[in-house]
């Protein structure tokens, strides 16, 4: 049995999710009172600083107990949208395994570029590495799934004494080669020309030695972001590296992050289980 991948006559559609879910117009608005509520009743340290701009800062997350590592979550929006504020509920299934959790906020295209947010997220990883000892696991979703998958390629921003914490990498819904968003009417804000896209491409870099990539996607998202996760799998697996590609049923772009919620989710189990020193 083989899979078919169909010709793509339109991008910005392949790469739409609000339209092509029932009721995904409406997101991010229903994450917003929850993740209300989390910071409400959280352990948190809010809006630390990891540079001198207004959105370079972070929301760190303590569980009860010594953290046993930290997890830092990168936040999605095609790099122009949203910030940490609509996520902290996501929180919940780290701490209660015990992990302090890191998300931070980072500037937006096209004020700057997807190269300048790359360092920026280095730079609030390195931040967080810093309040937190122990094992270090990175996730991110859809622009953050890049994003996160970046921090664990040579070229990684990432200084060695972070590198040589990081565990694993979780890149849910990623994008992980750019070349076809050039195709989508997003690149007026991305700004991309080939040579950019090329550049800020994991899938097109060698990934560091030693560190696990789980790529994940909803079995209900579009085609693309499904051949986004498998293609990075599949390649960095020729690379040396020990990767995971996952297509989680019944889940859509939005909703396939709900299992960070919970700490015995497939998620999260997969995520956490084993890291070293446990």
């Amino acid at each position: 049995m083989h899979a078919i991948l169909h010709d793509v006559t339109d991008w910005d559609d392949a790469y739409e999710n609000g339209r092509n879910i029932p009721g995904g117009t409406d997101y991010p608005a229903p994450w917003v009172a929850p993740a209300q509520a989390f910071r409400d009743a959280a352990d948190a340290r809010l809006d630390q600083s990891y540079g001198d701009r207004a959105r370079e800062v972070y929301d760190l997350f303590l569980p009860q107990g010594a953290p046993r590592g930290l997890l830092v979550f990168v936040h999605g929006g095609y790099w122009m949208a949203l910030d940490k504020s609509y996520w902290s509920h996501l929180a919940a299934g780290p701490l209660a395994a015990g992990f302090a959790v890191a998300m931070p906020s980072y500037d937006l295209c096209p004020e700057v570029s997807i190269s300048q947010i790359t360092e920026q997220i280095g730079a609030a990883i390195t931040a967080a590495a810093a309040q937190v000892d122990g094992p270090i696991v990175l996730s991110g979703h859809s622009a953050g799934g890049h994003l996160v998958t970046a921090m664990m390629c040579e070229d990684s921003p990432l200084p060695e004494d972070v590198r040589s914490r990081l565990a694993h990498v979780v890149s849910i819904s990623g994008l992980h080669d750019l070349r076809p968003l050039m195709r989508t009417a997003r690149n007026a804000a991305l700004r991309l020309d080939r040579a950019s896209a090329e550049a800020a491409s994991p899938a097109l870099k060698q990934p560091l030695p030693g560190i696990r990539l789980t790529a994940w996607v909803g079995g209900g998202e579009r085609q693309e972001f499904i051949r986004q996760t498998e293609l990075i799998a599949n390649i960095w697996h020729g690379l040396g590296a020990p990767t995971l590609a996952v297509v989680e049923p019944d889940r859509h772009h939005f909703n396939v992050i709900d299992g960070l919620m919970r700490a015995g989710s497939p998620l999260m189990r997969a995520a956490l289980d084993p890291v070293p020193g446990d």
